[in-house]
Order: structure tokens, then sequence, then C-alpha cells
């Protein structure tokens, strides 16, 4: 089962780096993953158990097994079928970096939402 992507193209920063990881995966033969944008079909947040507001805000995915991974463990989840950078996988998975990112990625995704609300982006 490949991974099914969850992400909101409404936020612009968050499209350029979906945009992003897309091409790097399709680069290396990775084609399985499927990505859905929530804007543009909103009742798909339904499928991962959140609100639309909650999967707007930060990533998801479900992985080959479908788990649902969130926030920087999406990325991870990413990362780690993506050559060249799976050794990312591993780093933000260390024991300390692990908390600190989850951290770090949260807050920039909540002032991220913010800001992209208060600009009617939708």
């Amino acid at each position: 089962m490949p991974s099914k992507v969850f992400y909101n193209s409404a936020c612009p920063v968050c499209n350029a780096g979906i945009k992003d990881q897309r091409r790097r995966m399709e680069a290396c033969g990775n084609k399985d993953a499927e990505w859905v944008d929530v804007h543009n079909n909103p009742d798909a947040a339904s499928e991962v158990g959140h609100s639309l507001e909650e999967v707007r805000e930060r990533l998801h995915v479900k992985d080959g097994s479908g788990k649902l991974k969130i926030g920087i463990d999406a990325f991870v989840c990413l990362w780690q079928q993506t050559p060249g950078q799976q050794w990312l996988a591993k780093f933000f998975q260390l024991p300390l970096i692990r908390p600190l990112s989850r951290l770090a990625y949260n807050g920039f995704a909540r002032l991220l939402y913010i800001w992209n609300r208060a600009l009617k982006h939708w």
C-alpha cells in the first residue's frame, strides 16, 4: 500500500514544500505516493480522522501500513522513502532532535496557519 499525503495547497509555503518533495520522490522513481490536496478536496480530511483545519495546519501522511504520521513525523516518513534524504529521516529521529523538531515544526505550522487565515487563503 503506497503512502497517502494530505497537504494544503492554499498555503504557498506548504504548497512549495510539497511540490519540491513530490518532485524529489518522483525523480528517484518513487511514484507510488498519493498526493491529496485538502484545499481542493476538503472531504478527504475525514479519512485521517481529523478536522479540515487540523489537516490544513499540519502535514498528514498515511504510511504504507496505514499508520498516520503528523507534522515532522510525516516528513520523516517521506524522507525515508527518498534516496538522498534518508539521512534527514535518521537525523530527525535522534533522541534529542526528535522532540525539539516536533516543537519547532508545530510552532512554525501554527504561525503559518494563523498567517494564512489572516490573508484569507481559505
